[in-house]
């Protein structure tokens, strides 16, 4: 009688221990599950459902600024304005750059874009304080429809967007690889540098 208990001592106890056993495994799990959701809403939150300034903190911290670019109407005839809002930066030939490169990506209202979608932003300088220096890739040349409408549309796109933009920069020279070329594909000089060309906005349209 006494080892019949002593087993069923044993059992229970056993029974009980496994039951601890399965609480604290369960208990584990939750915990786990719970800190995961923690450190997901709390640290990933921003990268699944990033906010309107961006990605992470660093770009929410970044300053925006609201500005003009220009694009072609249907005619390659004159210029529309579109808003457009990009990073800002302190220096002169940083905000240009970063005002070429939104002019480089395109419209996103539907106008014309006047650069060709492979062409390659190289270096943006501010010469003498006014003149801005813009290099593109040689695939400039190579990709653009060529014609002296699409020239113009090129290149008074970029000079009155930034021109419009940056009031310290009063002209625009376009460089492909880093040097002086005669034109884009053969119709407008580009060897001087260009002004602001208020003749080519479509008329009634806001320039900033």
């Amino acid at each position: 009688m006494s080892s019949k208990r002593q087993q069923r001592t044993i059992d229970i106890q056993h029974k009980k221990k496994k039951k601890g056993t399965r609480i604290l495994i369960l208990s584990l799990i939750v915990t786990c599950v719970v800190g995961f959701l923690i450190f997901f809403f709390l640290t990933l939150f921003d990268s699944v459902y990033p906010p309107v300034a961006g990605k992470g903190s660093k770009e929410r911290s970044r300053e925006k600024l609201l500005v003009t670019l220009y694009f072609s109407d249907t005619n390659e005839r004159f210029l529309l304005p579109e808003k457009r809002y990009v990073a800002k930066d302190k220096s002169v030939d940083g905000q240009a750059q970063e005002i070429v490169k939104a002019l480089l990506e395109g419209s996103k209202t539907g106008l014309v874009n006047t650069f060709p979608g492979k062409t390659e932003l190289l270096k943006v300088k501010i010469e003498g304080h006014e003149t801005a220096l813009i290099s593109f890739g040689h695939s400039l040349v190579e990709n653009h429809p060529g014609g002296s409408t699409s020239e113009m549309a090129t290149i008074y796109s970029l000079t009155n967007t930034l021109i419009v933009n940056l009031p310290d920069i009063k002209k625009v020279k376009i460089l492909i690889d880093g040097k002086e070329q005669e034109s884009i594909r053969g119709h407008i000089s580009i060897r001087n540098p260009f002004t602001l060309n208020k003749e080519l906005i479509t008329p009634g349209a806001a320039e900033g």
